[in-house]
């Protein structure tokens, strides 16, 4: 049971001394709308069933392109107030009687993931992508990048099922899903784009900003050093 919740609770990564794990680069980026608007629809299909993402409320995604409307057609299923936040259904009482835990908040799992393996973004891009059949284990799913993980593959019907093949290592895919392996990356890269966005709406401003501050702070070095010169050009 203790490992069971430790896995719920999206354990750090480890890296496997027979398998050699590593993490795969994400692609993706939080600028791209389109990839945000689909991450957003796997994120309300795929993780919002268990995971909520209570720091965000629905009306937040019209910054990543959506309309209201949109939104409520689309993505909000738990509530018909678009100023909601993103929970789940279940209770927590009934999660921890069906897990033995509550499955955390993921509203800033990316940047949790950040500050303890180096990129948040890297690691659930690997991690998503790395489930692999293990009749051993109580839900039948296993992990190449976390080892004995005790959550299920949560996107098997769009990836496949896969099998490690213990002599190379190395994944193997044994049952197609509904997309291919391109189109199921290209999925997970666009879910963890909203997720890393979700952690950090204002990201972009906040690096615009930055950017606009050095060339200010640029700007007033050389009107400084211009008023320097001239103010001691008699003395020198």
């Amino acid at each position: 049971m203790k490992k069971f919740l430790m896995a719920l609770l999206f354990a750090p990564l480890t890296v496997l001394a027979s398998g050699g794990a590593h993490l795969d680069h994400w692609p993706g980026a939080v600028g791209d709308k389109a990839a945000l608007q689909n991450g957003a629809k796997l994120f309300v299909n795929y993780c919002l069933n268990c995971h909520g993402a209570s720091s965000l409320r629905y009306n937040k995604l019209t910054e990543i392109g959506l309309t209201e409307q949109q939104v409520k057609d689309n993505l909000m299923f738990t509530t018909d107030k678009i100023g909601e936040q993103m929970r789940v259904a279940a209770r927590t009482d009934e999660q921890k009687l069906w897990f033995g835990a509550a499955p955390p908040d993921l509203t800033v799992i990316s940047r949790a993931r950040a500050s303890e393996m180096g990129s948040g973004a890297d690691w659930l891009y690997t991690y998503l992508r790395t489930f692999y059949r293990d009749e051993k284990r109580p839900t039948g799913w296993n992990n190449v990048v976390f080892e004995n993980v005790g959550m299920p593959n949560p996107l098997w019907q769009l990836q496949g099922q896969q099998v490690l093949n213990h002599e190379t290592h190395k994944l193997e895919l044994a049952v197609p899903g509904t997309l291919s392996p391109a189109e199921f990356d290209k999925a997970v890269s666009d879910l963890v784009s909203f997720m890393v966005w979700m952690a950090e709406p204002q990201q972009e401003f906040r690096q615009r900003l930055g950017w606009f501050v050095l060339a200010f702070l640029a700007v007033l070095f050389v009107l400084a050093y211009a008023l320097k010169k001239e103010y001691w050009k008699d003395i020198h």
